[in-house]
């Protein structure tokens, strides 16, 4: 992928310090969304991380990882499922409660999203301390999804996430 595209992207992500609550520094990715150029960039690279690769759908986290993993989706023809907060679901659901870098949360998903050995991509903006996407993870091979891949725009590599996801493959593309 081209140096320069990801420069561009790198230098869209506007900081916000202390958000959600002091001490955080939020990596804001809105700058990227409402420019279009950016934003089919960003979508382009997380296409040709999968081309190639044999998917039956992508999972995108809430709320961010919707905007990615439905457009990825969407351009490979594949279904798209969403894992969400608790209590956002109308179906009935597994969940998984995890830890964040600023408190507590639960992710929830159909139980019907995915059937028994679907290749499953999970798709973020953002792989910060790993609790988030180590909760999908386990609720994707909890319904039976074969997690194939990991992939983030951005990852806080000083927080090791990625360690909560072994034996996934990771890839991010902008490493803070």
């Amino acid at each position: 992928m081209a140096r320069d595209t990801l420069s561009k992207l790198r230098a869209a992500v506007r900081d916000v310090p202390d958000f959600p609550k002091a001490g955080i520094i939020f990596k804001d990715i809105t700058p990227i969304l409402k420019d279009g150029a950016l934003f089919r960039s960003s979508v382009d690279i997380f296409l040709r991380q999968l081309h190639d690769k044999r998917i039956d759908k992508i999972v995108g986290i809430d709320a961010r990882g919707f905007l990615f993993g439905s457009a990825v989706a969407y351009e490979l023809g594949i279904g798209f499922v969403p894992l969400r907060k608790k209590g956002r679901l109308p179906y009935r659901t597994e969940s998984a409660r995890y830890s964040l870098e600023y408190g507590e949360a639960e992710m929830e998903l159909h139980i019907d999203a995915i059937e028994r050995g679907e290749r499953i991509v999970l798709i973020d903006d953002l792989l910060a301390t790993g609790g988030t996407s180590a909760s999908a993870a386990t609720l994707i091979k909890k319904i039976g999804g074969d997690l194939t891949e990991a992939i983030f725009l951005i990852e806080l590599e000083f927080l090791h996430g990625r360690e909560k996801l072994v034996p996934t493959p990771v890839t991010s593309f902008l490493k803070y």
